[in-house]
This record gives structure tokens, C-alpha cells and sequence, in this order.
């Protein structure tokens, strides 16, 4: 069980930087650019060059669902959450009250009509249909942002949903972060030790409430912390097997002996590797609060930190030659 602490001076610092001004735009001069490994190839890359978005490679999203972890952003397609600038992609977070479709855009019972008001908006984008891939290496370098309520994510879902829905046709989360920079709940941390941790997590099993995951966290050497520069996250996905990598060192391995689909009850003759066996495309997002990032470390949305930013560099995917 968790308990709420009380607000620390590191996040009150992280308040008062932000205020209500984004911070400047980091140089990613420090990124250390890991090539491939010899035998892979690059079939897809965006390195951010432009004035834009490339429309041709990402697709905004625009609703106000929340994620299915009751996330208090509406995702915009709006320069104010998603800018291309000085080579960098920003996904922005800002606080303020936005109405857009409670639903995902796709989803079956999609009504534009029926909205819904939250107290934030920020930037989603995917590569649905525009980047979709049965496996490789992803490589993306990235700077994150902290705080109380803060959730950037590098990841990716199932583009035909062979097995079924979420989680049957599971789910890659290459990275993820919550709350960096406030009082870190890993176990044994001393009062005022900063939150550091990524996580790179697998969901899968049976349907939902009954689905489960499995994965690893890991922090930089020395107390860095990702908020400090930019970091390259990676998976190596191959069959029956995918690798989790921060800048080149090899965290967490996940095989097909770890992970399995309900969908094998109904759908005999499965592969033995479903449902990590089939076409995923790639997300990148910033969401606020939610059920993880509201319920740890200081709980709940510290609304002064805000706009923050997640910017990306790069974003590679390699397939073996």
C-alpha cells in the first residue's frame, strides 16, 4: 500500500521553474546516438527537421476519453500541445479547462456529440496504418518531463487487434515515466530522494478487470535523471522475445514463456508467440494524472508545474536484414 507524502521542496522547486512558461527548447547535443546493432536496416524514421507535424507519418489524436485510466487531458491537434520546433517534437501539457468526444476517435460507438470537459490538454500522436511493424528495433531519444501528475509514455498497441480487444491483442510499453522528480516511493527511498525511475512494461492475459502485465523499471547511473537531457529508449522485438534498452544498456528481457492471450481459449491453433506476434504502430504522449501517475508518490496533479513539455529528438525503427 501507498501512502501520500507531504509536498517536498523538490517539487515545489519544480513549480516554481516551470511557472507558466515552458522551459526552453533543450539542445540534444549530449544525446548519444547508438547505432543499430550489424544486421538490422532502417525502414522508418522521423527526425523532427521541420516546421510540422508530418502528417504523412503521424496521426493526432482528439478526444477527451482519458486514456481508460481516467487521465484528466483532452488530447488536442492544436500548436499549443503539439509543435515541431528546432528539430524537436513537443507534446505539451497545459492546464487548462478543454471539451472534445469522451471516446477514442475509432472506436465503434464514436459519437461526436456526446463531450466531455477536463481540466488539461496535451499532445497524443500515432503511427496507425502510417508506421506499422511484426517486429524490430525502436529506437526514440527523448526528453521528459516531471512533477506531480506528469506521465509521458513511448509505446505501442496492436494495429488489426487480431486476438481481440485491449488487452487480448496486448501492449508494448517501450517507455514510461510517472511523477519524476518528486519524492520517489520505490521501496527503501529516503525522504526527500527524487523520483528516477523508467518503466518498460508488457500487458497481456485476459480481458479487463482480470488483465495483467509484467516488466522492469531502471534508473540512470550516478542520480541522473531523464528530465536532466535527452535519453534514447529501445526495444528489440523478435520472435518470442523482446529486449528493453536505455541509452545501449539492456535492462529487462521478456519471452513468450512470460506472456499469453486469452484469446487461445477461443481461437485454438494460436501461435505459440501470440499475442506479440502480429502488426503494432507506435504512440507518443504526455498525459496527466490517471490511475498510476494520481495515485503515487504525492498523489494527485500538482496543477503549478504546468505547461511541460515532452520533447523527442528521433524516432528510429530497424528491421533485421
Amino acid at each position: 500500500m501507498r501512502f501520500n507524502l507531504p509536498l517536498l521542496a523538490i517539487s515545489s522547486t519544480l513549480a516554481l521553474v516551470a511557472c507558466n512558461q515552458l522551459p526552453e527548447p533543450s539542445t540534444p547535443s549530449a544525446n548519444i546516438d547508438f547505432a543499430a546493432p550489424a544486421g538490422w536496416q532502417l525502414v522508418w524514421h522521423d527526425e523532427f527537421e521541420g516546421k510540422q507535424l508530418d502528417r504523412s507519418k503521424w496521426t493526432p489524436e482528439q478526444n477527451c476519453w482519458g486514456g481508460g485510466n481516467d487521465e484528466q487531458q483532452c488530447y488536442t491537434d492544436r500548436p499549443e500541445n503539439i509543435m515541431v520546433k528546432d528539430g524537436l517534437l513537443h507534446l505539451i501539457a497545459r492546464a487548462e479547462n478543454f471539451s472534445g468526444p469522451d471516446i477514442v476517435e475509432d472506436a465503434a460507438n464514436f459519437d461526436p456529440k456526446r463531450q466531455r470537459t477536463l481540466p488539461y490538454t496535451s499532445g497524443r500522436i500515432r503511427s496507425k496504418g502510417q508506421g506499422d511493424w511484426r517486429y524490430g528495433r525502436i529506437d526514440v531519444s527523448a526528453k521528459l518531463p516531471g512533477g506531480q501528475g506528469s506521465w509521458p509514455a513511448i509505446w505501442m498497441l496492436p494495429t488489426d487487434n487480431v486476438y481481440g480487444a485491449w488487452p487480448l491483442s496486448g501492449e508494448i510499453d517501450i517507455m514510461e515515466a510517472v511523477n519524476l522528480g518528486t519524492q520517489s516511493d520505490e521501496e527503501n527511498a529516503a525522504m526527500g530522494e527524487p523520483e528516477r525511475r523508467i518503466h518498460g512494461t508488457l500487458h497481456y492475459g485476459k480481458r479487463a478487470p482480470n488483465n495483467t502485465y509484467s516488466g522492469e523499471s531502471y534508473k540512470l547511473p550516478a542520480g541522473a535523471s531523464p528530465t536532466d537531457g535527452f535519453n534514447t529508449y529501445s526495444i528489440e522485438w523478435e520472435e518470442g522475445e523482446i529486449r528493453w534498452y536505455m541509452n545501449g544498456v539492456h535492462y529487462a528481457t521478456r519471452t513468450s514463456a512470460d506472456w499469453f492471450t486469452d484469446a487461445a481459449q477461443i481461437m485454438p491453433g494460436i501461435g505459440e508467440h501470440a499475442p506479440f506476434d502480429q502488426r503494432f504502430h507506435l504512440l507518443l504522449n504526455l498525459a496527466v494524472g490517471g490511475n498510476w501517475a494520481g495515485n503515487v508518490n504525492e498523489k494527485g496533479i500538482d496543477a503549478g508545474i504546468f505547461p511541460q513539455s515532452m520533447q523527442v529528438d528521433f524516432v528510429r525503427v530497424y528491421q533485421k536484414l
